[in-house]
C-alpha cells in the first residue's frame, strides 16, 4: 500500500501556550534538516500537525526510521489524504484494508473531527466506513480488541485515513532548550544521560578525560562509537578529549587513595566549567546516580560541585541501575558501553575511597600542587572533532 502523506503529531508542544509557535518552528526545522536529502517530498506545517507529502519513489521506511529519532514528535501516521466526502473516506479506508496482511481478521473504526462543521458526527463516520468494509471484505468488527484500528481524522482542509501509527521520542525539539556539555566516560550511564537531555530539547557537546598510557586508544574509540549512536538523534556532536594523565598522577601522589576520586572529580568539573563557558553551554551534564559509587553520595556531590557555579544536571540521579541498563539497550548504547576498555575513572581503583569528603581536606591536598596551570595545559592539548553517524 502506497500512502501519500505522513501526519506528525506534536504531543507536549500543544501545551506550550505563547511559546508554542517557537517550539513548533524548531521542530519544523529539525524535521526538514533530517529529511533534506529527499528532494521529492514536500512539507506542510500547521498549528497542531505537520505533514510530509510523499512522492511515489520516496523511501517510506527510511523516513519512518528518521522520524523515530527526532525529539518533539509524539507520534506519526502513514495516511491517505482525501476530500471531506463520506463515500471517498470509506473508499479510501477500504483501499487500505484490502492491502493488509491476510492474518488480520477484525477491525474497528475510530473517527475524530477537529472540524466540527463537517456534516457527520464521529459515530456516523464510524458506522458508514465499517459498513463499507463489512460489505466488501470478510473482516468482522471488534470494538474491544481489534486486530487493526482504522483512524479517520476530519480536519479543516481534508480528511485523513490511516491504520499505522508509530511512536515518536516525545519530549521537546532538539535545540529548543539550549546546549549542554556532557561528561562522557564510556560506561553505561553517561550516554543514557545525554540521550535524556536531547529528549528534553537540549543539544549536547561531549567531554571525555583520557589517561594514556593507562587508558588505550580503544577506550577513546569506544566513546566515539557511543557518540555516533547518540548522533542519530542530534546529527553531529562536538567531542572534546582531554589528556588527564599528568593531573591524575599528581592527584594520587599528593592525596593518596582516600581522597583521590573526589579531587579527580573536582578537577574534571573545573575543566568542564572552562570548556562549557568557552562553548556557551548552559549546563554540565553527567550520568551520576545517587549512591551508586563513592563520588556519587550527596556528601561527595556537595564537595565536588563547589568548584563550579555552572548548573549541574544529573538526569539519572534517582534511577535504579536496572532502569538505566534497560534504556541503554533501547537506545543501542549498551553493547558498546560494556566493552572491556577501561576509562580514567576505573583504571585506578581506590580500595578505600571516602564517601563523606570534607571540603577543607580537599583544599589542603589541592594546595600541594599547581593544578590551575595543569588544567590550562590539559585544555590547550585537547583534541576536538565532530562525531557524525557513519
Amino acid at each position: 500500500m502506497k500512502y501519500d502523506s505522513i501526519m506528525v503529531r506534536y504531543g507536549e508542544l500543544t501545551l506550550k501556550g505563547k511559546n508554542k509557535k517557537s517550539f513548533i518552528d524548531t521542530l519544523d526545522h529539525n524535521i526538514r534538516m533530517s529529511l533534506n536529502d529527499m528532494k521529492s517530498i514536500k512539507f506542510e506545517k500547521q498549528y497542531d500537525r505537520f505533514y510530509i507529502h510523499l512522492h511515489n519513489d520516496d523511501n517510506e521506511q527510511e523516513i519512518i526510521h528518521r522520524l523515530k529519532n527526532i525529539p518533539g514528535i509524539h507520534n506519526f501516521s502513514l495516511v491517505l489524504k482525501v476530500a471531506k466526502d463520506l463515500e471517498e473516506i470509506a473508499s479510501s479506508a477500504l483501499k487500505i484494508v484490502l492491502d493488509i496482511d491476510e492474518n488480520v481478521k477484525t477491525f474497528k473504526v475510530k473517527a475524530s473531527r477537529s472540524d466540527k462543521e463537517f456534516a457527520y458526527i464521529s459515530d456516523d463516520i464510524n458506522r458508514y466506513v465499517a459498513a463499507k468494509i463489512l460489505k466488501n471484505t470478510s473482516l468482522k468488527v471488534d470494538v474491544h480488541n481489534p486486530d487493526i484500528i482504522i483512524k479517520v481524522e476530519i480536519r479543516k482542509d481534508n480528511a485523513y485515513v490511516s491504520i499505522i501509527t508509530y511512536e515518536g521520542l516525545n519530549g521537546l525539539p532538539l535545540g529548543s532548550s539550549g546546549k549542554s556539555l556532557l561528561m562522557i566516560s564510556g560506561g553505561i550511564d553517561s550516554p543514557v544521560a545525554g540521550y535524556l537531555m536531547m529528549k528534553r530539547g537540549v543539544k549536547i557537546e561531549a567531554i571525555h578525560f583520557s589517561s594514556p598510557p593507562y587508558t588505550s586508544n580503544l577506550a577513546v574509540d569506544k566513546v566515539k562509537t557511543l557518540l555516533q549512536t547518540l548522533a542519530k538523534v542530534q546529527g553531529q556532536i562536538k567531542f572534546i578529549n582531554i589528556p588527564f594523565t599528568a593531573i591524575q598522577e599528581k592527584i594520587y601522589e599528593v592525596a593518596g587513595d582516600k581522597y583521590a576520586i573526589t579531587i579527580m572529580r573536582r578537577m574534571m568539573y573545573r575543566i568542564a566549567d572552562i570548556v562549557a563557558n568557552n562553548d556557551k553551554c548552559l549546563c554540565i551534564v553527567n550520568g551520576e546516580s545517587i549512591g551508586q559509587v563513592a563520588s556519587q553520595t550527596l556528601d561527595s556531590m556537595q564537595v565536588i560541585n563547589e568548584v563550579t557555579n555552572k548548573v549541574i544536571i544529573r538526569p539519572l540521579a534517582t534511577f535504579d541501575k536496572l532502569d538505566i541498563i534497560r534504556i541503554s539497550k533501547e537506545i543501542g548504547t549498551y553493547d558498546t558501553s560494556i566493552l572491556p576498555y577501561e576509562d580514567c575513572c576505573t583504571i585506578f581503583d581506590p580500595k578505600n575511597p571516602t564517601t563523606k569528603p570534607k571540603l577543607k581536606d580537599c583544599e589542603f591536598y589541592e594546595s600541594k600542587f599547581d593544578y590551575q596551570n595543569m588544567i590550562l595545559e590539559a585544555i590547550a592539548n585537547a583534541t576536538i572533532e565532530n562525531i557524525i553517524v557513519e
